[in-house]
């Protein structure tokens, strides 16, 4: 059901008649009468507490699936870089995750059908998530005043993003700024924990003895294939988006976006993957933008493996120390200007004065232009 329902959203995006067909008369064996797209105050089966909310419950959309119909991952399982090499080949998409002195790598070819992992890294509970219609791959300690929450697919949309659902009140979290929307969470705000979006051959060269998120999901779906093709589009348009679409960039674009004490900065992929990396400050904080050869796309080819290249990603602060760090790139590696020192993309020196000091990442986002100025409508964009 979960395939048959990515691939309309495949199909909105390219508009192609002849798949349009094809899919109708798939779900018209499959699928429990639904309007995907409409609008409904009924909430039945939701313990909801719908008297507190920070939005209007019209604002949200009916994606397709329903409660948990796209099931988020409770008991993840995990294997070392050497086990998954036959399967997951080196360009693909990892989001790579510390806390403290534990490294895990969750691929996208597993979170695109199942856009939850419900883990914990040195006993803290940590939620994995991603957003294929976003493309925002963002990690939330799930603890909230002392008590860990569990979390799910709520089946709904806004502003084209993810809905996700605690299972311990059944309030409504909209997971592109990690804040509770509906219900008795109403109002409160998940604490993002830093991360990066790199490619798996990135990650095992300076991981070598972390751990990767296994297969072995308790699940059966076609890992590795992407539902949603072609979408990763920068000429194309949104599905399921009823917000306003900022003319500042194009709408799929992807972006890299930053937020330090309220000022809001995007910067466009198609300059950071020409300048490899860009040195800024915002409010005072010296940030390093990288971006170099490394991944490809989750959501353009059938096959994640053999999709283009768009990247990996990442952010870090310029301070290291006493030393106020300014980089260029050679084509593959980051350079300080002050040291000479060599960094990879996950911010780790391997040779030079500074070999194996580690920069202080910065939260951020990499995610589809649209969704970012939505919710950010008055940010700088860099040029």
């Amino acid at each position: 059901m979960y395939a048959r329902f990515h691939n309309f959203v495949a199909v909105f995006a390219v508009i192609t008649a002849v798949v349009l067909v094809v899919f109708f008369a798939a779900i018209a064996v499959e699928y429990q009468p639904v309007i995907i797209g409409s609008r409904s105050t009924d909430l039945i089966g939701w313990q909801t507490n719908t008297s507190k909310t920070l939005i209007s419950i019209d604002e949200l959309i009916a994606g397709g699936p329903g409660k948990d119909d796209i099931p988020a991952i409770n008991d993840p399982n995990f294997e070392k870089p050497f086990d998954v090499l036959r399967w997951l080949p080196d360009r693909e998409p990892v989001i790579s995750v510390t806390v403290g002195k534990t490294t895990k790598a969750y691929p996208l070819q597993i979170l695109i059908w199942h856009e939850i992992i419900n883990d914990r890294i040195e006993g803290v509970p940590v939620a994995v998530t991603f957003c294929p219609l976003t493309y925002s791959p963002l990690v939330f300690k799930r603890t909230v005043k002392g008590r860990a929450l569990t979390f799910g697919v709520t089946g709904f949309l806004r502003n084209s993003g993810l809905i996700m659902y605690d299972r311990q009140t059944e309030s409504f979290w909209q997971q592109f700024t990690g804040v509770a929307l509906v219900g008795d969470m109403a109002g409160r705000k998940l604490e993002q924990i830093p991360s990066l979006l790199i490619s798996f051959g990135q990650f095992t060269r300076t991981n070598k003895n972390s751990q990767v998120l296994s297969r072995q999901t308790g699940y059966d779906r076609p890992y590795g294939e992407n539902p949603y093709v072609g979408y990763d589009d920068a000429a194309g348009l949104p599905v399921m988006f009823t917000g306003e679409v900022i003319a500042s960039l194009p709408p799929m674009e992807k972006v890299i976006a930053v937020e330090i004490d309220g000022r809001p900065v995007a910067y466009p992929n198609f300059i950071t993957s020409l300048k490899g990396v860009i040195n800024d400050e915002i409010r005072d904080q010296p940030i390093a933008i990288f971006h170099n050869d490394g991944a490809v796309s989750a959501l353009d080819r059938q096959w994640i493996r053999n999709s283009r290249h768009t990247g990996s990603t990442a952010v870090f602060s310029r301070r290291l120390g006493i030393h106020r760090l300014t980089f260029a790139y050679d084509g593959k590696y980051f350079i300080d200007m002050q040291t000479r020192s060599v960094w990879t993309i996950t911010g780790k020196a391997i040779q030079g004065p500074l070999t194996g000091k580690q920069l202080t990442p910065i939260n951020h986002k990499t995610c589809f232009a649209f969704a970012w100025l939505v919710f950010n409508p008055k940010t700088q964009i860099y040029k």
